[in-house]
């Protein structure tokens, strides 16, 4: 652009003026109707359009810092300047063609440029958007009671949520929804609070327990004690947390704002010396600038002609330091690379995510379906063979009708198990269900012998490593007669002996080598005897080891953070090669631990998937959701893993390098042919007959914007590294750690936080004395949801008899 505004310029001067449009087709003499044309509808996008830009570039100088909005807008003005200055020297010198204008450089360049931030605006904004889904999921109206003696209920009124009060009694029903922060006075229930904690499991609540505003009540009537309402409540400081970290997330400064900042002054600078260089040239020797100003005038003075010809250099130099392909060098790159990120399965939010992602220093995983599959599995079954002389096969027919009839995770994980192990999707008959939270389940099955008629041959090809024939033998105590009832017995230690089962000390240490590893193993008595222990885990995705190694191997740290408990996030951590873990935090918490290493000058990625990791991925420099994760979670990150891949983090950090790599080259090629220009345009080679011709512009501009395009579109030849070949690189160097090896933290630790931030904590603290929100998935044995609760840790499948 700034090469085609010289030859604009110099051929200004003669008296043609090196028009393009014929006589007849002026409107004025020296106005074309062309020119008219592009005047009336450039000058509104010059004033209007540019607007935003001249109020960033007036901030920037104010600051003394020139970024890219200043290049933009010196380009910019340049060009419609100097349209406006030619068309009117042509006008006032009534010539007969109309001049050269570029008064389509502006409008081309605004637009392409806001069109770019907008789509990453409207990315951005989308979190608004997923904020205020997740505040509509909030219950709308709640049920306050009064009462008397004994908790004896005297009235009922519905109202809406708003006018709750703290100190209310608010009645919630099975499958109501809290609709406020609180304790529970009566009742006990189970609560789905995965929403808000992230973790899959129920929570047993009970007399004393704490309920979060927006999880979902299960089967129990509760009365709760409003404790935190409105804006106080752990759903609503989520919220304010992720807008925080919005709003104080500084902006990355990009690549072509820091090179502006270099370049500006430069430009101005060789532009000044150019201007005195020629001011002095011409009073020493006037006979150079006489020589080379074009349509010398014997009339003009000679100061005037000195003058005029040291301007029109030094505004040269200016113009052609400003090409429109500048604007095209990250943008291209961005919408190329994005577009490989997609077609790899990763979605980029932006240029920033792109340029920072390289710069990563610290990963932090959550833990619950980001390293784990968040869903829980049954990894053992051990067949008590000597108690209970009763087939394999028989054993996984009742326990599946059993638990078919759960809506607990772990009782439908552990009907999916045995439909699976069956390869049956029609059970036996369930009658007589019955169950109790924090225990087990009992009932009545029958109608199961279709499912032992099947071939045990098929069966046993599962991989397992029981003893064939024991199983397979039938005694007295397996019954295959028509219409046969079976009484059923599942739950935790509690349970089988409150229904007059003693547990040997053999069974209970087996238990135990499961509980010890994050495991929750359960037990399962038919007809009055125990005859099976079941393990059953959250199990670690496949390619989690294998990312974590990756990542140690390229230099970053990595990092567990997580809402479960310390023994459980220990047993994850081991497996997959992680050496620091942060465990039952709060949301809050997690923000703390990301402010902190960045004030340590560390960058940070964050990856999660539950409402409770969104405001860390707004605070974190790169926030890292996985696709099959909450809105709110995907909409507050950076970058998506569309493909629940956490190889996928090392994919993104290396696209990340190759485009802010093509993104430099893109510069170069955008500004070496100007650069070659200057010289030649400050009139260095004047004296040697070589000035700039209209050929030469033309090639220069169209070389620099097509150079810049074709780099980009080399990025279209990244390939995603291979899994293989990061199982070759990584081959026997990685090995599940001792718990000696691994830095354990529980909650907040010894880190510092600001006040804000200690604020939030404190009060989600306050609300949950007992454990903390995100805390609930998990518990030790003996606690009031042992037999329910997630442990998770991942063993072989295997089949054991004991």
């Amino acid at each position: 652009m700034g090469l085609m505004i010289y030859m604009m310029v110099m051929d200004s001067q003669h008296k043609e003026h090196g028009g393009s449009m014929p006589e007849e087709q002026n409107v004025l003499p020296g106005l074309s109707l062309l020119n008219l044309a592009f005047f009336l509808l450039c000058t509104p996008v010059q004033i209007f359009g540019g607007r935003y830009f001249y109020i960033q570039a007036y901030r920037s100088l104010k600051h003394h810092i020139a970024n890219m909005d200043v290049l933009i807008v010196l380009a910019t003005s340049i060009a419609y300047i100097y349209s406006c200055t030619v068309l009117i020297v042509a006008m006032v010198e009534r010539a007969s063609q109309s001049p050269v204008t570029f008064f389509d450089t502006p409008p081309m360049l605004f637009v392409f440029i806001a069109l770019g931030r907008w789509l990453e605006h409207v990315a951005k904004s989308k979190t608004s958007e997923a904020l205020a889904k997740l505040m509509s999921l909030q219950a709308i109206d709640a049920t306050v009671v009064t009462l008397g003696p004994d908790h004896f209920i005297i009235s009922e009124e519905q109202v809406v949520v708003e006018l709750v009060q703290r100190g209310d009694i608010v009645k919630v029903g099975p499958g109501g929804k809290f609709p406020v922060d609180g304790k529970v006075i009566e009742g006990s229930s189970m609560a789905d609070e995965s929403l808000i904690t992230g973790e899959p499991m129920p929570v047993s609540k009970k007399v004393g327990s704490l309920v979060i505003a927006g999880s979902i009540n299960a089967h129990g009537a509760l009365l709760v004690e409003a404790t935190h309402v409105g804006a106080e409540t752990t759903l609503s400081q989520i919220v304010k947390l992720v807008e925080e970290a919005q709003t104080s997330k500084a902006p990355i400064q990009q690549f072509a704002d820091r090179l502006s900042g270099y370049f500006v002054p430069f430009i101005v600078f060789v532009s000044l010396l150019t201007l005195v260089a020629w001011l002095a040239v011409g009073f020493v020797d006037f006979d150079v600038v006489k020589k080379n100003f074009p349509g010398y005038n014997q009339n003009i003075s000679k100061a005037e002609v000195i003058v005029r010809f040291a301007f029109q250099a030094s505004i040269t130099v200016l113009s052609i330091a400003c090409p429109c392909s500048l604007g095209l060098a990250t943008p291209t790159a961005v919408m190329v690379g994005t577009g490989v990120g997609a077609q790899n399965g990763i979605l980029i939010k932006g240029g920033e995510p792109l340029e920072m992602a390289h710069k990563i220093n610290v990963v932090m995983f959550d833990k619950t379906g980001t390293i784990t599959n968040g869903a829980p599995q049954v990894t053992r079954v051990l067949v008590l063979w000597e108690m209970a002389r009763m087939p394999l096969r028989m054993i996984l027919a009742l326990v599946g009708t059993a638990e078919a009839s759960s809506e607990h995770p772990l009782g439908m994980a552990v009907a999916k198990y045995c439909k699976d192990e069956l390869d049956s999707d029609v059970l036996g008959y369930c009658r007589d269900f019955q169950a109790v939270p924090g225990c087990g389940i009992s009932c009545w099955v029958s109608n199961v012998e279709h499912l032992l008629h099947q071939s045990e041959e098929h069966f046993f090809l599962a991989g397992a490593t029981t003893d064939e024939s024991s199983l397979l033998a039938t005694g007295e105590q397996t019954p295959t007669a028509e219409g046969t009832s079976y009484s059923v017995l599942i739950g935790n230690r509690e349970w089988m002996r409150r229904n007059g089962h003693h547990i040997k000390a053999d069974v209970d240490a087996a238990m135990s080598s499961h509980e010890i590893k994050g495991q929750t193993a359960i037990l399962v008595a038919i007809n009055g005897v125990l005859c099976a222990m079941l393990a059953i885990a959250d199990t670690v995705k496949a390619e989690s080891a294998l990312a974590v190694h990756t990542l140690n191997s390229m230099g970053i740290e990595v990092v567990m953070i997580t809402g479960d408990n310390k023994r459980t996030a220990k047993a994850i951590a081991a497996q997959v090669g992680i050496r620091k873990v942060f465990a039952e935090v709060l949301p809050s918490h997690k923000v703390a631990k990301v402010q902190e290493l960045q004030e340590r000058g560390l960058r940070v990625a964050m990856v999660g998937d539950g409402v409770n990791d969104s405001p860390a991925l707004a605070c974190a420099d790169v926030g890292v959701a996985i696709g099959t994760g909450t809105d709110v979670a995907i909409e507050a990150a950076d970058i998506v893993l569309i493909r629940n891949d956490l190889l996928d983090v090392v994919a993104s950090i290396e696209l990340s390098k190759k485009t802010v790599h093509r993104i430099r080259i893109n510069f170069i090629f955008a500004l070496i042919y100007n650069l070659l220009g200057i010289p030649v345009a400050a009139g260095v080679f004047m004296p040697a007959g070589l000035v700039l011709q209209p050929w030469m512009g033309s090639a220069a501009m169209a070389a620099s914007s097509v150079s810049v395009v074709l780099s980009s579109l080399l990025l279209r030849m990244y390939q995603k590294t291979s899994v293989e070949l990061y199982e070759s690189r990584a081959r026997g160097q990685m090995r599940s750690l001792r718990s000696s090896q691994i830095s354990a933290y529980q909650g907040l630790g010894s880190q510092r936080h600001s006040p804000a931030v200690l604020k939030v904590a404190r009060d989600q603290v306050g609300q949950n004395p007992e454990a903390p929100p995100g805390t609930g998935s998990s518990v030790n044995p003996g606690q009031e949801q042992n037999h329910y609760s997630l442990q998770d840790y991942h063993v072989a499948s295997d089949l054991n008899v004991l």
